[in-house]
């Protein structure tokens, strides 16, 4: 696929220019204070450190992001699109791997990893599903003059369920061994290299770029690949460079401001790094293109428990460690919390409907947790989360064995890049069931 540019009319193109000069100066701005910090030598105040840290993978995060999107319009098939989606989530990843690598020869670092994992897991479900969910069905009212009450699926995004719905469930061995094994690790990266298998089968479609990345894609062909090209390379450096300090800054800033560091990094690295995915799925699903964006983050939270957590022995034993990363009470707790989430949020979705009830009770059960403290309080929350999903499982009972079995038998939709796709959107009244 190739953009025509010839049809642009000079005010298109120059407005085009505009969007992406800005866009890159915005990022600049934020990136060369950190560069200036790493390569300079500086030590700032941590609290300065982990702002201007911070924001230069957040910076970075964008740049991929907009890089990935544009990319699509000169690659082709569901590999090259499942490699643009995993560039995409490199910032996240970079910060975990790194706490997982270290914690090889500093025990200390062993809850971070566990902390950043699991806080990148239930963020993405506890916020982001929700706030895709609840603004389409915000700007279908608006649209119909009626309420809508739910956002359908695809027939196809079972197969994401499926590889979901499994990966959660392999995900309660943790807690209930204490342990992130090696042999656990490899098993998840094995279901996440069959899902990419599974992604190089299905449909792929069109990218429909927005902001800057389209302003990247109408670019004429050479100058589009050189930037793509720069971009990918320049957020990568950014990320690699600053992927340290801001993991660092994180832990020291915890202790300067008496925050609990476990909770820091828990919360606020994911936050920077998913910021971009969260930002734009937001936007499409503004557009009316809810169901391609929840679509999306379900994707996304299939590569957090395969991917992510796969890796997570493997750098630790890479960083000094043995073959297995063990966690304390606290950590297990926690990615108990994360199991059980999830099971909660793919039994409430199990017959392809998104409820609005659905989504506010995600996400009021995520933010209720922040003042629980305590062990018998976690225990207690995972509770709910368990028997949400077991009333969800019996309710969408006649949809648990498809979805178990579509990983094996249906075809993915790859869609059109790591943070959206590119279908036409339905009439907001075909889209939501009011």
């Amino acid at each position: 696929m190739t953009t025509d540019t010839s049809a642009q009319s000079p005010t298109r193109a120059e407005a085009n220019r505009r969007a992406l000069t800005r866009s890159l100066l915005v990022t600049a701005v934020l990136i060369i204070p950190a560069l200036i910090l790493r390569f300079g030598g500086l030590h700032p105040n941590p609290v300065l450190a982990l702002a201007i840290y911070g924001a230069a993978v957040v910076a970075a995060s964008f740049l991929l992001a907009w890089a990935a999107e544009a990319a699509q319009i000169d690659v082709s098939g569901g590999l090259a699109i499942a490699a643009l989606a995993l560039i995409a989530v490199l910032p996240e990843y970079a910060v975990d791997l790194y706490y997982a690598f270290t914690a090889g020869s500093n025990p200390e670092y062993v809850q971070y990893a566990a902390a950043n994992m699991t806080g990148s897991n239930r963020l993405l479900m506890g916020i982001g599903w929700p706030l895709v969910v609840l603004v389409s069905l915000a700007v279908a009212k608006k649209v119909t003059g009626k309420k809508a009450t739910s956002l359908a699926l695809e027939p196809s995004n079972r197969v994401e369920l499926g590889f979901l719905l499994i990966a959660g469930v392999i995900a309660f061995v943790i807690p209930a061994t204490g342990h992130i094994h090696l042999v656990l690790g490899v098993a998840l990266l094995a279901w996440f290299g069959f899902y990419l298998y599974k992604l190089t089968r299905g449909d792929v479609e069109e990218p429909d770029l927005i902001g800057t990345a389209a302003a990247i894609g109408e670019m004429p062909d050479h100058a589009r690949r050189t930037t793509v090209i720069a971009l990918f390379v320049m957020a990568a450096g950014v990320i690699l460079a600053c992927a340290e300090p801001f993991a660092n800054s994180l832990i020291d800033a915890g202790t300067e401001l008496a925050i609990d560091r476990f909770l820091l990094v828990q919360w606020l690295a994911p936050l920077a790094s998913e910021a971009p995915e969260f930002i734009i799925a937001i936007i499409f699903a503004t557009r009316g293109k809810g169901t391609a964006a929840i679509a999306t983050l379900v994707s996304s939270k299939v590569n957090q428990w395969t991917l992510l957590v796969g890796s997570l022995p493997i750098a630790y034993m890479a960083g000094g460690g043995g073959a297995s990363l063990a966690l304390d009470g606290r950590q297990v707790e926690e990615v108990l919390l994360t199991a059980t989430q999830t099971m909660m949020g793919v039994a409430l979705i199990l017959a392809l409907r998104f409820g609005r009830y659905s989504a506010w009770a995600l996400m009021a059960l995520f933010l209720v947790q922040f003042p629980i403290t305590s062990t018998h309080g976690r225990l207690i929350l995972c509770g709910v989360y368990a028997a949400i999903a077991a009333v969800a499982l019996i309710v969408n009972r006649k949809h648990l064995w498809p979805t178990l079995r579509a990983p094996f038998v249906d075809h993915a939709t790859v869609h059109g890049g790591p943070l959206h796709t590119s279908e036409q959107p339905l009439p907001a009244n075909q889209q939501h069931v009011g």
